[in-house]
């Protein structure tokens, strides 16, 4: 990823081929930040990878438009100076053609050098031929 622009290299979320190579942004979650409207996410995996990626660029359009509006704030804050530092998918569930769950960490450090970790138990719905991130629970350490 390069340094002062990650949407050049390979993307933020992790994601990496059957060969273990990293894909790059524009093949990997670039094409829902870039287009939501024309090309959402197929899954819920790949949506709450984009999120990830839209949490590391600050879009914050992206991410309200994909919460679900049951659920959705009326606005994103992002902390100044946050460096998010990996994304890993611990599991994954469908549960029924329109609902999901995916259960995750990211690690980020604060413009203070604090590291620290978010787990959550992420809860999808599919509408139509959209998902969208409905709510999650934050697990804790133990």
């Amino acid at each position: 990823m390069s340094a002062t622009d990650p949407t050049t290299g390979p993307c933020p979320c992790g994601r990496t081929d059957r060969r273990d190579k990293p894909i790059g942004y524009a093949l990997c979650c670039g094409r829902y930040l870039e287009d939501f409207e024309g090309t959402p996410a197929p899954d819920a995996e790949s949506l709450m990878r984009s999120r990830y990626t839209a949490f590391v660029l600050e879009r914050g359009p992206y991410l309200l438009a994909t919460w679900h509006a049951s659920t959705r704030p009326a606005s994103i804050e992002f902390e100044p100076g946050v460096k998010w530092l990996g994304l890993d998918i611990r599991s994954r569930s469908v549960l029924d053609a329109d609902h999901a769950e995916v259960e995750f960490v990211a690690r980020q450090r604060s413009s203070t050098g604090a590291a620290t970790r978010l787990h959550e138990r992420s809860r999808f719905v599919r509408e139509g031929d959209r998902w969208f991130y409905l709510e999650g629970d934050l697990q804790t350490p133990g």
